[in-house]
């Protein structure tokens, strides 16, 4: 796995804004199916408003702890979990870790207020496929699941930036 920072330069590489070819690759793939977890009502609406912006995404699932999510991410089977890390009775690493064992498809993307590189480090090692910082959720979250739905992994450069 590459270190926060080499991910972070080669993600300036690839570029935040989506070229033609990954707009075209996007919009070739077929509904992706979410499930959401969150703990905070008002962040999972947003993320549910935002995640309407764009037809070809369909929230499967919501739910607010981290059993929960295993639970869900087991039975639905969705092609992407948008997982926090600050969840009640397991945290959203020890999820992702079960998350990847019951439904081994599924991309995980994080999407955490922790801006501490090391909590990014241990949610990539646990499974995840990217790591979004809610503060700039607003605009990274749809180039994020764009990239992990195109096997690319994303960091936010809040978080990849960041000294080590």
């Amino acid at each position: 796995m590459l270190p926060l920072q080499q991910l972070s330069q080669h993600h300036r590489s690839v570029n935040l804004v989506l070229n033609s070819k990954q707009e075209q690759a996007i919009s070739t793939l077929s509904l992706v199916r979410i499930l959401v977890v969150d703990d905070f009502a008002d962040w999972r609406g947003f993320v549910l408003a935002k995640l309407r912006e764009n037809c070809s995404l369909q929230v499967v699932g919501v739910v607010s702890d981290g059993l929960e999510a295993i639970l869900k991410a087991k039975e639905l089977q969705p092609d992407l979990v948008l997982l926090d890390i600050g969840l009640p009775l397991l945290d959203g690493i020890g999820a992702a870790r079960q998350i990847r064992e019951v439904a081994p498809k599924s991309k995980i993307l994080f999407l955490s207020q922790e801006l501490d590189p090391d909590v990014a480090r241990a949610a990539l090692n646990a499974g995840g496929h990217g790591y979004v910082v809610k503060l700039d959720a607003d605009r990274e979250l749809f180039p994020a699941l764009e990239a992990v739905m195109l096997g690319k992994k994303f960091v936010s450069p809040r978080v990849a930036d960041h000294p080590v």
